[in-house]
């Protein structure tokens, strides 16, 4: 019997991961169009339309009976699952996963408190752990330890998305788009909150490599994944060149993602971000 690890489509995850795991799908809803995350939507025809588009994208929650099939496979081959889901604070996909997970014992679910990459590595470390031949419930033991470990940090590099979505004023926009202000921001117990402001993406840079050293440091025993926005990843090259001090004790090469929809409609294009675990 082996273990199965089960995710939703706001997990970030590089392909040699993605290959291993099973992907439920959330629906992105462009105005009247609706789309299937991953499915009849991918990452890059996202960015292409959010910049194209006056409307704000929506996502939807994945329901309990999406999960539903994912889960009858598992059943049928005698095998378990661990399924890991965005926040819950973000999304209500967690709680549909457990409810669909009711009918089920050998069916696990755990909320990643993050996002994106953030969840993405959390994944990462289950998918190495389920190939390393550790039960379901060692897997859900050690990660809701290691969940609290994650950091995901971000440099955006507009305001405007902050903007279209309500967080910030227009006149706030406005002034930070001519003071070419950059906001770092962090995902705090599976929320967004901003960590703070630079002129310019040399000083946000030096930001984004502050608030990594004042979580502890990387641990680079375990995944750690970088990410970025829109249809670029020259930012993101940019970021690594100025911090590549930071990244000299990487062991392996630096594996790098495209941030999906659930960040990127509030964060726009042109943002870099970083998710590891911090050093215990």
């Amino acid at each position: 019997m082996s273990v199965k690890i089960i995710v939703d489509s706001t997990s970030d995850l590089i392909e040699s991961v993605k290959e291993q795991v099973e992907v439920v799908p959330l629906t992105v809803r462009f105005g009247e169009e609706e789309f299937i995350d991953g499915v009849t939507i991918d990452h890059k025809m996202f960015y292409e339309k959010l910049i194209e588009s006056d409307v704000i994208p929506t996502t939807s929650q994945a329901t309990p009976s999406s999960f539903v099939p994912y889960f009858d496979k598992v059943n049928q081959s005698g095998d378990s699952a661990v399924v890991i889901t965005l926040s819950s604070k973000l999304s209500g996909t967690y709680q549909s996963a457990v409810i669909a997970a009711e009918d089920y014992d050998n069916i696990f679910v755990v909320d990643s408190a993050s996002v994106a990459i953030g969840s993405g590595i959390l994944v990462e470390l289950a998918v190495k752990m389920a190939n390393d031949g550790f039960t379901a419930e060692e897997i859900v033991e050690k990660l809701k330890k290691e969940k609290n470990n994650v950091i995901i940090v971000a440099m955006l590099d507009t305001l405007e998305y902050l903007k279209k979505g309500g967080r910030i004023s227009a006149a706030v926009a406005f002034a930070g788009g001519v003071l070419n202000i950059k906001p770092v921001v962090c995902v705090d117990k599976g929320e967004i909150k901003m960590l703070g402001k630079a002129r310019g993406s040399k000083q946000g840079n030096n930001l984004l490599v502050q608030e990594i050293e004042k979580a502890g440091g990387v641990d680079f025993g375990k995944p750690v994944l970088l990410g970025y926005t829109g249809l670029s990843d020259a930012l993101l090259k940019k970021y690594v060149e100025d911090s590549k001090e930071l990244w000299s004790h990487a062991k392996a090469e630096l594996n790098c993602a495209v941030i999906g929809s659930t960040i990127g409609t509030h964060v726009g294009p042109g943002a870099v971000a970083v998710a590891f675990f911090k050093k215990n």
